[in-house]
């Protein structure tokens, strides 16, 4: 699209144009002043052309780390939403939030009918907090834990991309709100995924999706 192009799309009320990067290069492999230098033309690029600074940014490929998380906060950035999938709310971290893509490959209406009965799935706290691993870590040890308050846990499911190949993960009840996610190998492309959903007497569905990112396959 064209600066114009995008400058007709921002007058409707509806819209916000939010930042995305200068280059949308591989930004989480790079130097902490390389991600800075480039976020730096982006930002400038939004106040020529748009005249304003977003306080909102998508990570290229949805990837990020806690080192690249952190330099967008420093550089003023209010929210970040990563790839992996799920319905954002206060539970979240404002700088990795989740978002669920609508593209030529997840775009069919009856998913997208599906996405509007999804609900945000609350959590406590998930481990680990870095999302780029690397291969003395992969797979990670993934804890889940829920808020006491946390209704039919026991119906959770989880499903993950371990090996390359999609597949229903085992669960270990750490507690009776926490659980581990029993991965049975590494991730071995670029982006580990694990999803997991719950469904509601209403046919709602919670959803939370985890994405990490493999550092020794991409480099």
């Amino acid at each position: 699209m064209s600066w114009e192009q995008i400058k007709e799309i921002s007058k409707e009320k509806f819209t916000h144009i939010g930042n995305h990067s200068f280059s949308h290069e591989y930004l989480v492999d790079m130097k902490n002043q390389e991600i800075t230098n480039d976020l730096n033309k982006a930002i400038k690029d939004f106040k020529k052309n748009l005249g304003y600074k977003s306080n909102f940014f998508s990570y290229p490929f949805g990837e990020y780390s806690n080192n690249f998380k952190t330099i967008i906060k420093n550089l003023g950035f209010k929210y970040a939403f990563g790839q992996h999938s799920g319905v954002a709310d206060e539970t979240k971290d404002f700088y990795e939030l989740p978002r669920f893509p609508i593209n030529e490959t997840y775009g069919e209406i009856k998913r997208f009918k599906t996405i509007l009965k999804t609900i945000p799935f609350k959590f406590k706290s998930v481990e680990p907090k870095e999302k780029y691993i690397q291969d003395s870590n992969n797979p990670p040890n993934v804890i889940i834990e829920f808020f006491q308050d946390s209704k039919n846990i026991k119906l959770l499911n989880c499903y993950s991309n371990e090996l390359n190949s999609w597949r229903k993960s085992e669960i270990e009840f750490l507690d009776s709100n926490k659980i581990k996610i029993k991965l049975i190998g590494k991730f071995t492309t670029e982006r580990g995924r694990i999803n997991c959903s719950l469904r509601e007497s209403n046919g709602s569905w919670r959803w939370l999706g985890l994405q990490f990112v493999v550092a020794d396959i991409k480099n």
